[in-house]
């Protein structure tokens, strides 16, 4: 994600480009979590189920923010920086914090052998979002539409 945030950010890139990957990794990546591992992870005691529930609050601000960029007319546009900005705030943040308490949580409590199943589940979800066109416009708009208590 970094590398797409560096080429959204460069005037020699494709932004528009850059911007269509990211939104695709960003969304199958985020609805393969909330499908596949959030709600494994809530069965396991020591796993702290207030951050899980934080870390789907914090997906939908990093669609917001997702579906705020896609909506900018002009690439390049000094709003285009803006909510690029706001864009990598959102995800800088809620990759940190997810890796402190979710996933660190995980590895200290969930047997390695179930990590491992969640791990393939997730890259097979990941994979049909990625399939399905996850980052078109309208599915962000939808994503954003329901919200995380859908």
């Amino acid at each position: 994600m970094e590398e797409l945030f560096r080429r959204m950010r460069s005037v020699e890139e494709d932004r528009g480009k850059a911007l269509g990957e990211f939104s695709d990794l960003l969304i199958a990546h985020g609805e393969a979590e909330e499908e596949e591992v959030y709600p494994a992870l809530k069965r396991f005691r020591d796993i702290d189920n207030e951050e899980v529930q934080h870390g789907v609050k914090e997906h939908a601000e990093g669609n917001e923010a997702l579906l705020a960029l896609l909506e900018v007319p002009v690439v390049g546009s000094e709003d285009w920086d803006e909510k690029l900005e706001k864009l990598s705030e959102a995800i800088t943040h809620h990759i940190d914090e997810e890796e402190r308490t979710i996933l660190n949580g995980a590895r200290e409590n969930v047997p390695h052998e179930r990590l491992v199943e969640l791990g393939a589940s997730f890259i097979r979800a990941r994979q049909r979002h990625l399939d399905a066109g996850s980052g078109d416009v309208d599915n962000v708009r939808r994503i954003v539409a329901d919200g995380p208590d859908a």
